[in-house]
């Protein structure tokens, strides 16, 4: 197969109009909302879109995926590093054979990488989910726990950082402090159920994705909790939904996944099409409660492609 001497296998005329997307882990909701909206933007523009997913939120899953790429590269990668450090090495070896990078959801430390990143703002949305828990919380003072995934995550701890921020802005509450879950659902629960014993006013639980949430209300049930602390979580997985209809959780911050995979497509597009790229773009969040909810149907995200 015959390569242009200057940007290497990505540019060979079979593969320039592949587009790989790899998220951060397969068979989950916001992921598969992620693949809907950029596999219809790929076959609008006349790009074949196909997803290789990690079966975990893993560094070493990705990179083996990632690495893979390199024998046959794609015209664009669309990724999302599962660590804004350790992704770097690989995801580079694969632009040196002339693909095109587009960061979408979460991105690398290094900035001299990508085309464009398109994610949520993820600052704003932990500011989101405080000013939520406020509203639920009302007049009544207490204290607020913030479970995080990963340490190097760069979008939950934007989440973490951007609540604990705005918390600062309503007296009553205070923050009992951020610990790691490892995007386990068990440790969530534990977490949780250490949170209860030691912290006796506990008002508010802020976990920043799907696994965290749902092993947060598992915490909860176990305790009897359910409905007295404020669980707000990030996301609105079909699960999610159903947690925030039964009262498991009482707040969620929506992102708009498919408008990521659009817009990823679309830029990623315009670097392969020498048009001009945005550097980054962000799409929007929304705050979703109980008593919103059917309102907001168009923001639940899809279980299946």
């Amino acid at each position: 197969m015959g390569q242009s001497s200057d940007s290497g296998g990505a540019a060979n005329s079979a593969n320039s109009k592949k587009l790989t997307l790899v998220p951060g882990v397969q068979a989950e909701p916001f992921y598969i909302s992620m693949q809907c909206g950029a596999q219809e933007e790929a076959k609008k523009l006349g790009y074949e879109l196909t997803t290789q997913a990690p079966q975990k939120f893993d560094a070493t899953m990705q990179t083996t995926i990632v690495n893979a790429l390199g024998v046959n590269p794609p015209a664009a990668l669309l990724i999302a590093p599962t660590d804004d450090q350790a992704m770097l090495a690989p995801i580079q070896q694969v632009k040196n054979r002339g693909t095109k990078i587009v960061e979408v959801d979460t991105s690398l430390q290094d900035k001299s990488v990508a085309e464009s990143s398109i994610s949520s703002d993820n600052t704003a949305g932990g500011k989101l989910a405080a000013q939520t828990m406020a509203k639920l919380a009302g007049d009544k003072p207490g204290s607020v726990l913030i479970l995080d995934t990963i340490a190097g995550t760069s979008t939950t701890a934007a989440r973490a950082k951007g609540f604990e921020d705005e918390l600062r802005n309503h007296p009553n509450l205070k923050s009992a402090g951020i610990q790691f879950t490892q995007n386990e659902p068990e440790q969530a629960a534990s977490k949780v159920t250490a949170a209860l014993a030691s912290t006796p006013d506990l008002i508010g639980i802020f976990a920043t994705n799907l696994n965290t949430v749902e092993g947060a209300a598992t915490g909860l049930r176990n305790a009897g909790k359910i409905g007295q602390v404020n669980l707000v979580g990030f996301d609105a997985s079909p699960s999610e939904v159903d947690g925030l209809r039964k009262g498991e959780y009482q707040g969620l911050i929506a992102q708009d996944p498919a408008a990521i995979g659009t817009q990823g497509v679309q830029q990623a597009v315009a670097a392969l099409e020498g048009t001009p790229v945005t550097r980054t773009l962000t799409a929007q969040l929304h705050s979703i409660t109980k008593d919103d909810m059917d309102a907001n149907s168009q923001y639940f995200y899809k279980q299946s492609r």
